[in-house]
């Protein structure tokens, strides 16, 4: 039968050829050809599978990779089905432009851009998306520090740093969740492990922002007030907005797993909705879940920011996740992974050195394929079963592959984050660079961690606490 044949044994200098082989692949199609990583990933997979043939692997190896990589993933991708379905939620419920509204008021003349920086980290994290945050009012923050005299680069960095906090630490980030799932992490479980390394960079970027920020120039607020009475006038704003995010925290606190979490939130959201418009139709509000809230105020910004949300919306993400992890299955079915990691593992003697190779391994994917999504999965697959065998909890290595996979993609100016910011910005990613302290700060607070052990998990802890 089949299934008794044995497997072939792959030897470090063939795991390296492959590897290297599909990180040129898919670096190419990316960085070259700028073309979305879901083709790309099918294409090397196709590939894997036909080497894997060659080298004369059963299909037995073949299916069960592919099950084995995805199965991880079920429910992670359940949860961004949920999230899908809160962001239009909160979105028609008013909570996120409550916060929006009140984050507004933060903004300083004499202080814009550590004001600038705490607004974007308040929207990043209520919306849970770098790129809205960048697109939308980071547009509008450049063109009020232009007018003040306030170099763009600067201006570039604050707005970044901010959006990727938020986008980090947000519940409702598709790149927080997909470290978390990668690692077989509980979300809200990983977002607290997060804080370690993520409040001293808040705080590291927040005084770098006051030392180097100060201003005499006036503010011209006028876009920020049209935005504030837009809002106004097309939602609910009140105090009362705020009661989902403390209900999420509460959760968090009490330690609520995320899939009960989510529906709870979606349930009062749909609830303060229909307090707020009682004769709100069901078909409305249903395809408001399924197909994201449709924002009409007249005001392009405000729309292009609230437009968002829905099960519909979290599709592609998913197909770009599951195609990924079968990748990773197959890798590490086929023994790619054990050939390449076997040896390295082996001189990783202490928890300090492990941090430092998953954040370096981030660093060095997103540098080689320019795509965070593959900057957290290919470490992440790569380095579990090694972080296992430290004894180290699931949400240290999610941890690290946030720390040296998400916020860096920033950093590299073919990187699909780092194209997409300077393009937005008309910033080149090379001046922002020095501004952007969040993401050169973060890094380096992890592997602290992981050297001192200070918030570096164990798996008796972990499982204890």
């Amino acid at each position: 039968m089949e299934n008794d044949v044995k497997e072939p044994t792959i030897s470090l200098t063939e795991g390296i050829v492959v590897l290297m082989m599909m990180l040129l692949i898919m670096g190419f199609s990316v960085i070259k050809l700028q073309i979305s990583p879901q083709i790309p990933i099918l294409f090397v997979i196709l590939l894997l599978i036909a080497w894997a043939k060659v080298r004369r692997f059963s299909w037995d190896s073949v299916n069960q990779g592919i099950i084995n990589g995805i199965s991880t993933g079920i429910i992670p991708m359940f949860i961004f089905i949920l999230i899908g379905a809160l962001i239009s939620s909160w979105i028609a419920a008013g909570v996120i432009p409550s916060l929006m509204v009140y984050g507004f008021h933060l903004i300083s003349a004499e202080w814009f851009l550590p004001s600038v920086f705490l607004v974007c980290t308040i929207v990043g994290t209520a919306i849970g998306s770098a790129f809205t945050v960048v697109s939308t009012i980071g547009i509008a923050f450049l063109g009020m520090g232009l007018t003040m005299g306030i170099n763009p680069a600067m201006i570039a960095g604050a707005v970044i740093s901010g959006a990727i906090f938020g986008d980090k630490t947000s519940p409702l980030s598709d790149s927080t969740n997909l470290a978390a799932a990668v690692v077989g992490a509980d979300l809200f479980s990983h977002i607290r492990n997060l804080m370690w390394s993520t409040i001293p960079a808040f705080f590291t970027s927040l005084i770098v922002f006051f030392l180097i920020g100060r201003t005499n120039a006036q503010l011209n607020t006028a876009s920020i007030d049209r935005t504030i009475n837009v809002l106004t006038e097309h939602f609910s704003i009140s105090l009362w907005a705020f009661v989902p995010i403390v209900l999420m925290f509460l959760c968090a606190w009490r330690k609520i797993p995320a899939i009960p979490t989510l529906f709870i939130n979606i349930l009062v959201a749909v609830g303060m909705l229909y307090v707020e418009e009682p004769k709100t139709k069901i078909q409305a509000v249903v395809n408001t879940l399924t197909n994201g809230y449709v924002s009409h105020t007249g005001n392009k910004n405000v729309d292009q920011l609230l437009t968002r949300g829905g099960i519909a919306s979290m599709m592609a993400t998913i197909a770009l996740i599951i195609s990924a992890l079968a990748l990773g299955g197959l890798l590490m079915k086929f023994g790619v992974i054990d050939a390449v990691m076997g040896p390295l593992s082996r001189k990783l003697q202490s928890n300090g050195s492990l941090i430092l190779a998953v954040i370096l391994s981030g660093i060095g994917v997103n540098v080689f394929v320019g795509e965070q999504y593959l900057s957290v999965i290919l470490p992440g697959n790569a380095f579990k079963s090694t972080f296992d065998k430290a004894k180290l909890a699931p949400v240290a290595l999610s941890r690290a592959l946030e720390d040296g996979g998400t916020v860096i993609n920033y950093l590299i100016p073919w990187g699909v984050a780092g194209v997409f910011a300077a393009n937005t910005l008309q910033v080149s990613t090379i001046s922002y660079l020095p501004f952007a302290i969040f993401s050169l700060s973060s890094p380096i607070f992890s592997i602290i961690s992981g050297f001192t052990g200070i918030g570096l998990k164990h798996l008796k802890m972990h499982e204890n606490g």
